[in-house]
């Protein structure tokens, strides 16, 4: 590590490059990685990173998976992801990483570089727009025009990205700022930004209103999304559904937040969610909404759910998620975990119970949904590999244990959700909102680093996994040890499911017809690769994958082309309008 003299003014403040004061700014948040690639606009910046030695700086093999590496480690972490790309085609590079984190409401700080100031707006070499690239898919973004300005706008930034509904906020720094040599004051303690104020503590009134509602329920139901686990409510919510004794749905983003394993856990909800869990959403008279929105993929049909009446109570953070695609009767603004935790409080103080009776004949009907054992899928000929039964495989064997899994984006995304019970939060790291493929090997890669002593998996597919394979290189570089399971079925599988469905069996580009050799491609990267072709050889790869403890290992599970997602809502469709299996088409 290199040394310098710092020089000083005057009256003894020290002066600083604006690329030192952004290094001190991420040392001040306790910034450990810091994934990136870097370029021309960025120089200065990374020459300050050459100088320090507290944070580690991952190399990436293309800004996209820099964006989604940090992002992995803000989900399995709760701390906030950092990604450092250069000007132009870096930038553009980061905008789906971006947009993905955005939809998910993970808190993230993106540093790029910028032309120089004065050639900003003149076409420069390698210009971009970046505020107004990234204004729709971040929470805030900023220029920072003056050196002297950076330590409260990285201050900022990081303040934004964390509290309130979370988000990625883009800071683009311009090379000329970055080299400026300017008096350094310290990194602020505090900020105060008028214009910025998220309330955290929900309306008490409100709060005791849906209690009444909840308590008097004949057939209440707790729906809850990836909120919960922003707000690192799952303990709230247990104790809660426990009080109650109620039923418990969690969405594709909220899967952890509430033991798969509860009695009370009816599954996944939505367009391939469980009969239970859709049935209870559609007849329930007291839905307790927390920290979900309503989502296209949850709900269906707006007019379809809307037919049934029901009393809505929806907790989050976000007032302008409340009502935004269903009405609700009772909105509460404010974090999760506060306004459960009141709740909770003035729950145990009230003598009302539920009615149990009621409640009985609810459970009732519940289990009578249950039977049809929705979950259930044919291993045919026991000759191929059920995608299915290689996600049960590797939950009955990781159950328990401290395990990661991420997934990339389609059919294998599903069986995931559906197969691999989750039991704990932060457990599942998935691109819910944007449906990003691409995502898994770079989040794995993200919370390896973050969380070393455990498994990490990434569940994908042949397609997915090739929008970012050359991170195959950064995991060897970087010692993250990862194993991936690809569900290979030489399709875009759930391209071709509704290419079946919807377009009467015309697969239009939705065949894989030029794989690569993943087992010599895994080892050309300096990984290990394994074939696997038969059901009975399922278990025994996983075995030897997971005894191979600091090695990545590519599975290349070859698995049947012509299984489909089950249940399955068509677009348009309201969610209890389900197909079950292949009999329904």
């Amino acid at each position: 590590m290199e040394t310098t003299s710092t020089p000083t003014t005057p009256a003894g403040t020290p002066e600083l490059r604006g690329a030192e004061i952004l290094i001190k700014a991420l040392q001040a948040e306790n910034v450990q990685y810091l994934w990136g690639y870097p370029g021309g606009a960025v120089l200065h910046i990374y020459d300050a990173l050459y100088k320090q030695d507290t944070i580690q700086h991952v190399l990436v093999r293309h800004e996209q998976a820099a964006v989604h590496a940090a992002d992995g480690f803000a989900r399995a972490t709760g701390e906030v992801g950092v990604a450092l790309v250069t000007s132009g085609p870096g930038l553009t590079n980061a905008v789906t990483g971006i947009a993905t984190a955005y939809m998910d409401s993970i808190p993230m700080v993106i540093i790029s570089g910028q032309v120089p100031t004065p050639a900003i707006g003149l076409d420069a070499f390698q210009e971009c727009d970046t505020v107004g690239i990234t204004r729709p898919i971040v929470k805030h973004n900023f220029l920072v025009k003056d050196a002297r300005d950076m330590a409260l706008t990285l201050k900022k930034a990081f303040h934004i990205a964390r509290t309130g509904r979370p988000g990625p906020v883009v800071v683009d720094i311009p090379k000329d700022v970055s080299f400026k040599q300017v008096p350094y004051h310290g990194y602020p303690e505090t900020v105060e930004m008028r214009s910025y104020n998220p309330v955290r503590k929900g309306h008490g009134g409100q709060i005791r209103k849906a209690l009444q509602l909840l308590l008097a329920a004949k057939r209440p139901y707790i729906y809850t999304g990836g909120g919960v686990l922003l707000s690192n409510a799952s303990d709230e919510l247990r104790a809660l559904a426990n009080h109650l004794g109620y039923p418990v749905t969690n969405t594709l983003m909220g899967l952890g937040a509430f033991p798969a394993s509860d009695r009370k856990f009816l599954g996944m909800l939505g367009m391939h969610g469980t009969v239970e869990a859709n049935n209870a959403m559609q007849n329930c008279d007291v839905l307790l909404a927390v920290g979900a929105r309503f989502d296209d993929r949850v709900i269906g049909n707006p007019k379809h759910f809307a037919q049934n009446e029901r009393k809505i109570i929806h907790i989050d953070i976000d007032p302008s998620s409340i009502s935004k695609r269903v009405k609700v009767d009772v909105p509460i603004v404010g974090d999760v975990k506060d306004v459960l935790t009141e709740m909770l409080g003035m729950l145990r103080e009230n003598p009302q119970k539920p009615d149990p009776a009621a409640l009985a004949a609810w459970w009732d009907t519940i289990e009578g949904w249950r039977k049809k054992d929705c979950l259930n899928y044919s291993l045919g000929n026991g000759e191929v590999i059920k995608p299915q039964k290689v996600v049960q495989t590797l939950w009955e064997m990781t159950k328990g244990t401290d395990t990661y899994i991420t997934s990339d984006v389609g059919q294998h995304q599903m069986w995931a959700a559906q197969y691999y019970r989750f039991d704990e939060p932060r457990r599942w790291i998935n691109s819910g909102g944007l449906g990003t493929m691409g995502v898994g090997i770079p989040y794995a890669m993200g919370i390896k680093l973050a969380k070393p002593d455990s498994e990490v998996f990434c569940i994908t597919g042949e397609g997915s996994v090739q929008m970012n394979i050359q991170e195959l290189s950064t995991c060897f570089q970087y010692n993250t040890p990862i194993i991936i399971c690809s569900l290979n079925n030489r399709y875009l599988g759930m391209v071709r499911q509704w290419q079946q469905i919807e377009y009467s069996g015309r697969y239009s580009h939705s065949y894989m017809d030029a794989l690569p050799d993943f087992v010599k491609l895994a080892e050309a990267y300096g990984h290990v690769g394994m074939l696997i072709e038969r059901p009975e050889d399922v278990e025994p790869a996983l075995r030897e994958a997971r005894k191979l403890k600091d090695r990545t290992v590519f599975l290349d599970f070859r698995t049947d082309p012509t299984e489909n997602v089950f249940p399955m809502v068509q677009a348009g469709k309201g969610i209890t309008e389900m197909l079950l299996g292949a009999e329904d088409l």
